[in-house]
């Protein structure tokens, strides 16, 4: 029997992560797309997500750019987690925007990888630049086949 193509083995992840993404759902991401080394994720900003400057608190930006870093170095069905990450915030999301972070995959040897992300507003405006380091548990599938 043949493998699965690679994009297969993307949309099979990006179905069985968020199944069980009790994070992405609650802050109501969507996943809008996943392909091999790559994946894009977006979320409206709420009232709640707003900190005391009236503005998005960076968390939620971080954990937005940390979901599509999640399934893009997922998106080969090998178990992967974040080793660490950084984010650079270079302008404020406010109340409604509606963000999207796109991640794709810049490096990836045996098991560490490095996954770059840039998150922007419904006007194409950049907020933000995360860069993430991925360690892969060799054998383990992310999802069940």
């Amino acid at each position: 029997m043949s493998e699965p193509l690679p994009q297969v083995v993307a949309d099979r992840v990006r179905e069985g992560m968020f199944a069980n993404d009790h994070a992405c759902q609650g802050l109501g991401m969507q996943v809008l797309e996943v392909a091999p080394g790559c994946a894009t994720v977006q979320m409206t900003v709420r009232g709640d997500m707003l900190n005391g400057h009236e503005i998005c608190h960076g968390g939620f930006i971080a954990t937005l750019a940390d979901s599509a870093f999640a399934y893009a170095c997922n998106s080969y069905n090998e178990l992967t987690l974040a080793s660490g990450f950084s984010v650079d915030f270079v302008a404020p999301a406010h109340h409604g925007d509606v963000l999207t972070a796109r991640c794709s995959e810049v490096s990836k040897a045996g098991r560490t990888g490095v996954y770059d992300a840039e998150v922007v507003n419904q006007r194409g405006e950049r907020l933000a630049l995360f860069r993430g380091r991925s360690y892969t548990l060799k054998g383990r599938p992310a999802v069940a086949a």
